[in-house]
């Protein structure tokens, strides 16, 4: 038998990323071959050693041909976007030389650990850098200041900090910049508004502060993004004056409301996302245009949603959940691919066209007067939308349920996952239930069931879906936490037809998602609150954070009151976290396992309906009473009531009795002296004898 033993992850790093130059310089098959200029080949032998923390120099030899060969190869069996590109230019004739000069560099998804080299500033004809997910960490250093010829520069996901440098706004030819996904912290700097030739500046997911700096007006974005960030002040006018914005993005960005109106009419935004913003109340009185991703998700928005939401042909998604906005919907209101309109004040009645299927449509947490037809209707939503608030046609106003069959004091899930046994209780799965965008499920034959908000945008429709799968050799026994499910905006699991009283509420997670069998996963965050009984019991959950590490579980309890014969458990992305690990549209909250018990314990030996061991303790006992009743009888009658009955019989007969101890009865018959003996009767011999006080015997 033989055994492979893994190579230590130092010298692995190092490994990969000598495949990567390899890949990148070999030109052992071109028929025309230029030099790469010798001081761009001592630079890219630093880099190597930078990146991969150390390791010997490696001779990369000629690296270019005379066309500029694109060199591009998959380096990776885990990660089907890891790739190294690198492109030379050796038509520059720069002095009149022949050397080739680098002027692209992309090295993506090789979870390298090393930190940004000094030694890239001396690739002084770089034009374009993508160092996207990886494991760098450290500063942006100084000396890259005098990558000026730098017109693409993506940092995206990776362990960067330190504040952003100024210089980069004498990145004049710079048209695309992305620091997403890192640590980077301070204020944006002001220089960024001399980068003139901008249009596309992403900075989402770091822990800036801050208002946007007024320079940034100069600007023409197409795309800004400063999404879950600590900035502050109000959301700037001068967006509004960007007239090429495309895309605007600002989820939890700490930017405080309400909208500029200008920003809602910027002609060419087709996609706009503004969520989870403190500030007054405002109403939406018009959308862009053009615009086909509306997300203004819990903004304070009040009054009427605007005619052009209902009419609009361009939009594909709405989001307007989480808000204050009344009234009713047209009834001759256009349905859109994906629709949230949840956790509002809408009332009315809801038009026959909207349950049609295919469409993703959310109803729910609203005060609907009236529902169409709408049994079991696909990818439709309505949990909680009737303004009946306190029976099961309010809670579930589409199912098939009306009314308990019988009262429950318990229920568990198995989130995302399969029928499990955990000691003597049956962790009910529902990995069977394919969920929608917009979905109500209730467990047939139980007393629970899930509803689920949201889209994982971005994603094109590749992502993993709304369960999750793991490694089960990291919970061998725990399967629970071996799947999870998860949800884009909202997730609440309900349990019906309780008994009322106290419960004891644990909820089980660990992150399965964000792992560490790649080094660039580690990068991701994933925040989300927690509501039990529509009360906020916690804010910014960390999975990982709690656990302290992926693959690892985590359980809470918490105590609620069941005053309506319901139990809710809703999770709630609030804007926070990454969202472009491992792959765009992974956010959101997950669970792994939900244990509801009525009382002061999480355990209940049967779950979906009230524990019998009471009754079964009750039985026994009094089977147990009544058997030692009747031995009691019996032996009364055998022994007592036979002595009983012979003593009567003596007495009846006038003879004295009594008991004498064998020594007396030896004593009295000369130790049963044969001379004694006077007879034999059925029980043996007779003998006389005479007490010590003269009293005269007859022993048998």
């Amino acid at each position: 038998m033989f055994t492979m033993l893994q190579p230590p992850h130092g010298l692995l790093q190092f490994c990969r990323v000598m495949v990567v130059v390899i890949t990148l310089f070999s030109s052992a098959t071109l028929v025309v071959s230029y030099q790469l200029h010798p001081d761009e080949e001592t630079a890219l032998k630093q880099i190597v050693q930078t990146l991969a923390q150390g390791g010997q120099p490696l001779e990369v030899g000629d690296a270019c041909n005379q066309s500029g060969t694109l060199h591009d190869m998959n380096l990776s069996e885990q990660d089907s976007e890891a790739n190294s590109t690198l492109v030379c230019n050796c038509t520059l004739n720069l002095n009149n030389d022949s050397y080739c000069h680098i002027t692209s560099l992309f090295i993506k998804t090789l979870s390298l650990r090393g930190k940004l080299p000094l030694e890239m500033a001396n690739l002084t004809y770089l034009e374009n850098l993508d160092l996207t997910r990886n494991y760098i960490s450290g500063n942006i250093p100084e000396e890259w200041a005098s990558m000026k010829h730098l017109t693409y520069l993506s940092l995206t996901s990776n362990r960067l900090s330190g504040n952003i440098p100024g210089y980069l706004g004498n990145f004049r030819s710079l048209t695309y910049l992305s620091l997403e996904a890192n640590q980077f912290s301070g204020t944006i700097p002001f220089q960024l508004g001399d980068l003139v030739n901008l249009t596309d500046l992403i900075l989402s997911s770091n822990q800036l502060e801050g208002n946007l700096p007024n320079t940034l007006a100069k600007l023409n974005l197409t795309d800004f993004r400063a999404s879950d960030n600590n900035l502050g002040g109000r959301i700037p006018d001068f967006i509004g004056n960007w007239s090429n914005l495309d895309r605007l993005e600002l989820y939890a960005s700490g930017l405080e409301g309400p909208i500029p109106p200008a920003i809602l009419s910027v002609e060419k935004l087709t996609d706009l996302r503004i969520t989870d913003m403190s500030g007054p109340e405002f109403n939406l009185t018009n959308i862009p245009p053009r615009v086909k991703k509306l997300v203004l998700r819990n903004i304070n928005l009040a009054g009427v949603i605007p005619r052009d939401v209902w009419t609009s042909g361009s939009l594909k998604t709405l989001d307007l959940t989480f808000n204050k906005l009344e009234g009713e919907i047209p009834p001759d209101a256009k349905t859109n691919e994906f629709m949230f309109l949840s956790g509002n004040n809408l009332t009315g009645s809801v038009p026959d066209s909207f349950f049609r299927k295919g469409k993703n449509i959310d109803f729910s947490y609203n005060n609907f007067s009236r529902l169409p037809i709408c049994q079991d209707a696909l990818g439709t939503n309505t949990y909680r939308s009737s303004f009946i608030k306190n029976n099961l046609s309010g809670l579930l106003p589409c199912s098939s349920i009306h009314e308990c069959p019988k009262s429950y004091r318990s229920f568990h899930v198995n989130c995302g996952g399969p029928d499990v046994t955990s000691g003597s209780i049956l962790y009910e799965g529902d990995v069977s239930i394919e969920s929608d965008a917009a979905m109500i499920y209730s467990k047939q034959g139980s007393n629970w069931g899930f509803s689920n908000t949201g889209d994982f945008m971005d994603d094109d429709g590749q992502g993993p879906g709304y369960t999750l799968p793991s490694n089960y050799s990291y919970f061998p026994t725990d399967t629970v936490y071996s799947t999870a499910r998860r949800a884009a905006i909202s997730l609440t699991y309900y349990g019906y037809c309780l008994e009322n009283g106290m419960y004891t509420v644990k909820l089980d997670f660990a992150e399965i998602q964000f792992t560490d069998d790649e080094s660039y996963k580690r990068v991701g965050k994933r925040f989300f609150d927690i509501y039990i009984q529509g009360k906020l019991e916690i804010k910014d959950f960390n999975i990982k954070e709690a656990a302290k590490g992926s693959n690892k579980t985590y359980s809470i309890e918490f105590k609620a009151n069941v005053t309506d014969n319901t139990l809710e458990i809703r999770l709630y992305w609030n804007g926070k976290g990454t969202t472009c690990i491992p792959q765009r549209g992974n956010y959101g909250p997950i669970i792994s396992a939900i244990t509801v018990c009525s009382g002061q314990s999480t355990y209940c030996p049967e779950p979906g309906e009230a524990s019998k061991i009471p009754i079964v303790v009750g039985v026994v006992t009094s089977a147990l009473l009544l058997v030692f009743l009747v031995m009691g009888v019996i032996c009364w009658k055998f022994y007592f009531r036979d002595k009983f009955m012979r003593e009567q019989d003596l007495k009846g007969l006038d003879l004295k009795t009594g008991s004498f101890t064998l020594r007396q009865l030896r004593a009295a018959t000369n130790n049963f002296d044969s001379a004694d003996k006077i007879g034999e009767g059925g029980f043996g011999s007779v003998y006389k004898g005479k007490l010590s006080d003269g009293t005269l015997i007859a022993v048998s």
